[in-house]
């Protein structure tokens, strides 16, 4: 069985080609960093001119580098939700026509679940059930996954996503985009604890949410003091910026972690798997393997390269593919993600 994945949920394109033994046989992704890095964040018309451009190139390169023909396809899968309206329109779209035209079966799958799932690749091994945590730049939550087509939301931010505080701390501290690296290079030169900066919710043992809103807004009111709108203008020194990145990145280094093991702990469950753009950030893989070693949970970490959005986690769609989950074709996108109910 070979199918074809497609992602195009935020500002990357992304198709892969995979087998139902989760062998890669193509991959490729074209970033929109360049495109976007002016205006400091993902502007969503400008996303989603850019997949109508890539999507066909994209999944032309993809097959030729699987050294097959649409005709050798048995399913298309495509990221449907969460993402951009936009963004996740060119994906379904481009499914659905291929669907049609081959007349083969269409499959959707979660994009926050695929990142998970990156695990299961990466590990060549079964790695379910677990808990896994997604850190990106839209969003960072928490699920309980009994196993690869079960996923229960336990918890998620109430505002800012991490990836998202990232960004936004960056260009407060005048570091390009995007903010995760840039943070990251400048906190390799700074005291962690030169700032003490709030750790929203991380005493409250009930909750599996996250908050970063505040945490983003201490860092304003110290670089500039309270109710001062030109903060821009404040000079930072090369070592103040770099202490900011440093006791900032820890500040959500220390919520992540303590979210995630408070989640196993409610649980009951003693594998973690942990995927999404921030989990390339190494302080963050460095904390939860200390974390993971100290109370005997087995660790899984997705490699950096399949961290960021690509289309081989949609190999997800293996295993719906497998137990016979397919969509009508008149399957619809849900750009918004899930909430905890009750």
């Amino acid at each position: 069985m070979k199918l074809l994945t497609l992602e195009t949920t935020c500002d990357e394109t992304a198709a892969a080609v995979v087998d139902d033994r989760l062998h890669v046989l193509g991959s490729v992704v074209a970033s929109q960093d360049d495109l976007h890095r002016r205006y400091g964040g993902v502007v969503p018309e400008i996303a989603s001119r850019a997949h109508l451009e890539r999507i066909l190139p994209i999944i032309d390169r993809t097959l030729q580098q699987a050294g097959i023909g649409l005709e050798q396809l048995d399913a298309v899968a495509v990221a449907s939700t969460p993402g951009l309206a936009g963004s996740l329109l060119v994906g379904l779209v481009a499914a659905k026509t291929l669907c049609v035209v081959l007349d083969i079966p269409l499959i959707t799958f979660n994009h926050l679940q695929a990142h998970v799932y990156a695990c299961r690749l990466a590990s060549g091994r079964e790695v379910f059930p677990c808990v896994g945590l997604i850190v990106s730049g839209g969003h960072t939550s928490l699920y309980r996954c009994p196993n690869p087509l079960e996923f229960e939301l336990l918890g998620a931010t109430i505002d800012d996503a991490a990836g998202e505080a990232f960004d936004k701390v960056a260009n407060m501290l005048g570091l390009p985009y995007p903010g995760g690296p840039s943070i990251q290079r400048a906190a390799q030169r700074g005291n962690p604890a030169a700032y003490r900066f709030p750790r929203a919710l991380v005493r409250d043992t009930e909750r599996l949410d996250f908050s970063f809103s505040g945490l983003k807004t201490a860092v304003r009111y110290t670089i500039a003091g309270p109710g001062r709108p030109d903060f821009e203008k404040v000079k930072l020194s090369d070592q103040q910026v770099a202490d900011l990145a440093a006791s900032f990145q820890e500040a959500v280094v220390d919520c992540l972690v303590a979210k995630a093991f408070l989640a196993l702990d409610q649980t009951g469950m003693r594998v973690l798997c942990v995927g999404g753009g921030v989990a390339a950030n190494a302080r963050l893989r460095q904390r939860l393997a200390e974390e993971a070693q100290r109370r005997d949970v087995q660790l899984h970490i997705a490699p950096k390269e399949l961290c960021t959005d690509n289309a081989v986690m949609g190999a997800i769609a293996v295993e719906r593919f497998k137990a016979g989950r397919f969509e009508p074709l008149d399957v619809d996108i849900q750009p918004g993600v899930e909430r905890k109910t009750g």
